[in-house]
Protein backbone atom coordinates (compact mmCIF):
# COMPACT_ATOMS: atom_id res chain seq x y z
CA UNK A 1 0.00 0.00 0.00
CA UNK A 2 3.01 2.13 -0.64
CA UNK A 3 4.59 3.97 -3.67
CA UNK A 4 2.29 6.27 -5.85
CA UNK A 5 -0.77 4.38 -6.21
CA UNK A 6 -0.65 3.90 -2.51
CA UNK A 7 -0.04 7.86 -1.66
CA UNK A 8 -3.04 8.86 -3.81
CA UNK A 9 -5.63 6.00 -2.43
CA UNK A 10 -4.88 6.59 0.85
CA UNK A 11 -5.57 10.93 0.21
CA UNK A 12 -8.69 9.80 -1.39
CA UNK A 13 -9.75 7.07 1.42
CA UNK A 14 -8.94 10.00 3.92
CA UNK A 15 -11.28 12.52 2.04
CA UNK A 16 -14.19 9.85 1.76
CA UNK A 17 -13.85 9.42 5.07
CA UNK A 18 -14.43 12.62 6.05
CA UNK A 19 -17.80 12.95 3.94
CA UNK A 20 -19.09 9.81 4.66
CA UNK A 21 -18.73 8.38 1.60
CA UNK A 22 -16.25 5.79 1.68
CA UNK A 23 -19.08 3.04 -0.15
CA UNK A 24 -20.07 5.04 -2.59
CA UNK A 25 -16.13 6.23 -4.07
CA UNK A 26 -15.85 2.07 -3.47
CA UNK A 27 -18.93 1.53 -5.58
CA UNK A 28 -17.84 4.25 -7.90
CA UNK A 29 -13.89 3.19 -8.23
CA UNK A 30 -15.32 -0.40 -9.34
CA UNK A 31 -17.71 0.64 -12.02
CA UNK A 32 -14.66 2.31 -12.92
CA UNK A 33 -12.16 0.07 -12.64
CA UNK A 34 -14.79 -2.33 -14.44
CA UNK A 35 -14.72 -0.08 -17.81
CA UNK A 36 -11.19 0.18 -18.11
CA UNK A 37 -11.34 -3.86 -18.16
CA UNK A 38 -13.92 -4.04 -20.53
CA UNK A 39 -12.63 -1.47 -23.07
CA UNK A 40 -9.42 -1.90 -24.07
CA UNK A 41 -9.68 1.82 -26.11
CA UNK A 42 -10.00 3.55 -22.54
CA UNK A 43 -7.03 1.44 -21.20
CA UNK A 44 -5.10 2.85 -24.15
CA UNK A 45 -6.49 6.30 -23.30
CA UNK A 46 -5.30 6.10 -19.47
CA UNK A 47 -1.66 4.53 -20.36
CA UNK A 48 -0.79 6.39 -23.85
CA UNK A 49 2.48 8.92 -23.05
CA UNK A 50 1.65 10.29 -26.76
CA UNK A 51 -2.39 11.48 -25.85
CA UNK A 52 -1.97 14.95 -24.07
CA UNK A 53 -2.97 15.44 -20.77
CA UNK A 54 -5.99 17.72 -21.57
CA UNK A 55 -7.15 14.91 -24.13
CA UNK A 56 -6.60 12.06 -21.29
CA UNK A 57 -8.38 13.85 -18.75
CA UNK A 58 -11.52 15.01 -21.47
CA UNK A 59 -12.14 11.65 -22.16
CA UNK A 60 -11.99 9.88 -18.61
CA UNK A 61 -14.63 13.03 -17.68
CA UNK A 62 -16.44 12.01 -20.75
CA UNK A 63 -16.39 8.26 -19.72
CA UNK A 64 -17.46 9.18 -15.75
CA UNK A 65 -20.21 11.63 -16.55
CA UNK A 66 -21.80 9.17 -18.93
CA UNK A 67 -21.34 6.28 -16.47
CA UNK A 68 -22.63 8.73 -13.29
CA UNK A 69 -20.06 8.10 -11.28
CA UNK A 70 -19.85 10.38 -8.14
CA UNK A 71 -18.59 13.79 -7.38
CA UNK A 72 -16.24 12.96 -5.01
CA UNK A 73 -14.32 10.25 -7.20
CA UNK A 74 -14.50 12.47 -10.64
CA UNK A 75 -12.89 15.02 -8.62
CA UNK A 76 -10.19 12.80 -7.78
CA UNK A 77 -9.80 11.44 -11.81
CA UNK A 78 -9.77 14.72 -12.69
CA UNK A 79 -6.88 15.15 -10.40
CA UNK A 80 -4.66 12.02 -11.01
CA UNK A 81 -5.44 13.12 -14.86
CA UNK A 82 -3.90 16.24 -14.05
CA UNK A 83 -1.22 15.19 -12.71
CA UNK A 84 -0.76 12.49 -15.86
CA UNK A 85 -0.60 9.47 -13.04
CA UNK A 86 -3.54 8.24 -14.61
CA UNK A 87 -1.46 4.79 -15.79
CA UNK A 88 -1.55 4.40 -12.27
CA UNK A 89 -5.08 4.31 -11.23
CA UNK A 90 -6.00 0.83 -11.42
CA UNK A 91 -3.77 0.07 -9.09
CA UNK A 92 -5.03 3.61 -6.91
CA UNK A 93 -8.14 1.96 -7.36
CA UNK A 94 -7.00 -1.36 -5.89
CA UNK A 95 -5.25 -0.09 -2.86
CA UNK A 96 -8.21 2.16 -2.03
CA UNK A 97 -10.39 -1.42 -2.19
CA UNK A 98 -7.89 -2.88 -0.08
CA UNK A 99 -7.39 -0.28 2.56
CA UNK A 100 -11.75 -0.32 3.17
CA UNK A 101 -11.68 -3.82 3.41
CA UNK A 102 -8.85 -3.69 5.88
CA UNK A 103 -10.64 -1.27 7.96
CA UNK A 104 -13.85 -3.40 7.75
CA UNK A 105 -12.19 -6.55 8.54
CA UNK A 106 -12.95 -7.81 5.31
CA UNK A 107 -11.03 -9.82 2.80
CA UNK A 108 -11.25 -9.86 -1.07
CA UNK A 109 -11.79 -12.83 -3.13
CA UNK A 110 -9.94 -12.81 -6.86
CA UNK A 111 -12.60 -14.95 -9.15
CA UNK A 112 -11.88 -15.87 -12.69
CA UNK A 113 -14.68 -17.54 -14.00
CA UNK A 114 -15.55 -18.05 -18.17
CA UNK A 115 -18.78 -16.02 -17.77
CA UNK A 116 -20.05 -13.41 -15.70
CA UNK A 117 -21.31 -14.82 -12.75
CA UNK A 118 -25.15 -14.65 -11.67
CA UNK A 119 -26.38 -12.59 -8.48
CA UNK A 120 -27.17 -16.27 -7.11
CA UNK A 121 -23.70 -18.03 -7.82
CA UNK A 122 -22.22 -14.70 -6.93
CA UNK A 123 -24.06 -14.77 -3.54
CA UNK A 124 -23.17 -18.48 -2.82
CA UNK A 125 -19.42 -17.75 -3.81
CA UNK A 126 -19.04 -15.33 -0.93
CA UNK A 127 -21.50 -17.33 1.32
CA UNK A 128 -19.48 -20.21 0.91
CA UNK A 129 -15.46 -18.29 0.93
CA UNK A 130 -16.74 -16.58 4.69
CA UNK A 131 -17.12 -20.05 5.59
CA UNK A 132 -13.86 -20.99 4.55
CA UNK A 133 -11.97 -18.01 5.76
CA UNK A 134 -14.06 -17.34 8.67
CA UNK A 135 -14.27 -13.35 7.70
CA UNK A 136 -16.60 -11.50 5.47
CA UNK A 137 -15.16 -11.53 2.05
CA UNK A 138 -15.70 -9.73 -1.04
CA UNK A 139 -15.53 -10.68 -4.70
CA UNK A 140 -13.57 -9.14 -7.22
CA UNK A 141 -14.99 -10.57 -10.24
CA UNK A 142 -12.85 -11.10 -13.46
CA UNK A 143 -13.86 -12.91 -16.64
CA UNK A 144 -11.71 -14.87 -18.68
CA UNK A 145 -13.17 -17.27 -21.38
CA UNK A 146 -9.69 -19.34 -22.00
CA UNK A 147 -10.75 -20.40 -18.50
CA UNK A 148 -13.55 -22.58 -20.42
CA UNK A 149 -15.20 -23.04 -17.15
CA UNK A 150 -15.42 -23.79 -13.51
CA UNK A 151 -13.30 -21.41 -11.53
CA UNK A 152 -9.81 -19.71 -10.39
CA UNK A 153 -10.48 -17.87 -6.50
CA UNK A 154 -7.55 -15.88 -5.06
CA UNK A 155 -7.77 -15.30 -1.13
CA UNK A 156 -4.70 -13.67 0.51
CA UNK A 157 -2.19 -15.93 -0.73
CA UNK A 158 -4.57 -19.26 -1.29
CA UNK A 159 -5.38 -20.33 -4.65
CA UNK A 160 -7.59 -22.68 -5.60
CA UNK A 161 -8.44 -23.52 -9.53
CA UNK A 162 -11.05 -25.67 -10.23
CA UNK A 163 -10.73 -23.98 -13.81
CA UNK A 164 -11.42 -26.45 -17.03
CA UNK A 165 -8.34 -25.39 -18.42
CA UNK A 166 -6.25 -26.67 -16.07
CA UNK A 167 -7.92 -29.70 -15.36
CA UNK A 168 -7.46 -30.63 -18.99
CA UNK A 169 -3.76 -29.36 -18.78
CA UNK A 170 -3.11 -31.95 -15.82
CA UNK A 171 -5.11 -34.66 -18.41
CA UNK A 172 -2.79 -34.00 -20.68
CA UNK A 173 0.47 -34.21 -18.87
CA UNK A 174 -0.82 -37.21 -17.25
CA UNK A 175 -1.26 -38.55 -20.75
CA UNK A 176 2.38 -37.55 -21.57
CA UNK A 177 4.35 -39.34 -18.70
CA UNK A 178 1.95 -42.53 -19.52
CA UNK A 179 3.17 -42.72 -22.91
Amino acid sequence: MSGLPGRYASALFELAEEQGALDSVRDDLTDLRTMIREAPELARVLTSPVIGRDEQAAAVDAVMERANIGELARRFVNVVARNRRLFALPGMIDVYRALLAERRGEMTAEVTSARPLSEAQRSALESALMRSVGANVSIDAKVDPGVLGGLIVKVGSRMVDSSLRTKLEKLQLSMKGAA
